[in-house]
């Protein structure tokens, strides 16, 4: 599946979040970047502006290329409840989100790439597909073989424990258990889904 290979600080600047983790080009320059970077901050941005500029953070926050996002909306939108919630519940449901919230990876990025070289199983069972999606009650855990991995022992060893309501971790196993759909105040991410949803509806 396609995915973002750019340049992760520009894109951190311009939204001035860290939305791929920290950032020391970010700290040392806390604007957007180009010639304008600057200037740009005094510029009046349009109600359209503002709608995609929260969907674009939303994609790269989750990893996500334009096609993939549309279908999880849809998806989203054909399910009962609030549209903008139920798709950043379907987004968190995503089995290399859940990784990256277990702490078998640092990053998003990382944990998608864990999947997709088969280090991860559901219920025992080894997946590589990132967007497959955890439902409540299912186990995800390191495979035996790649327990002895460095990147993921390194990942893991500055984890505290249970840092999210929605997700059990065992140390022993090197599993965790995903016991419910988090719900939207739960959700740490600042992503304002209503802007989304308004944007998707025009």
């Amino acid at each position: 599946m396609a995915r973002y290979t750019g340049p992760k600080s520009k894109i951190a600047r311009k939204f001035g979040e860290p939305i791929f983790g920290p950032d020391k080009a970010l700290e040392r320059k806390n604007y957007p970047p180009g010639q304008h970077g600057q200037a740009a901050r005094r510029k009046k941005v349009s109600e359209y502006g503002i709608q995609l500029k929260e969907k674009q953070k939303a994609k790269y926050t989750y990893g996500l290329l334009e096609r993939q996002f549309r279908n999880t909306f849809e998806k989203a939108e054909s399910k009962k409840g609030v549209t903008g919630e139920v798709l950043l519940q379907m987004l968190e449901c995503r089995l290399d989100n859940v990784v990256y919230r277990l702490g078998i990876a640092p990053t998003r990025a990382a944990a998608r790439q864990c999947v997709n070289h088969c280090h991860i199983t559901v219920n025992g069972h080894v997946c590589n597909i990132p967007s497959a999606s955890v439902r409540p009650g299912d186990i995800v855990g390191v495979r035996e073989k790649s327990k002895s991995l460095e990147v993921i022992n390194e990942s893991l060893r500055g984890l505290r424990s249970n840092r999210y309501s929605w997700l059990e971790w065992d140390g022993a196993s090197m599993s965790g258990k995903f016991l419910n759909v988090p719900a939207r105040a739960d959700i740490p991410e600042n992503i304002k889904e209503q802007l989304i949803v308004e944007l998707y509806s025009k």
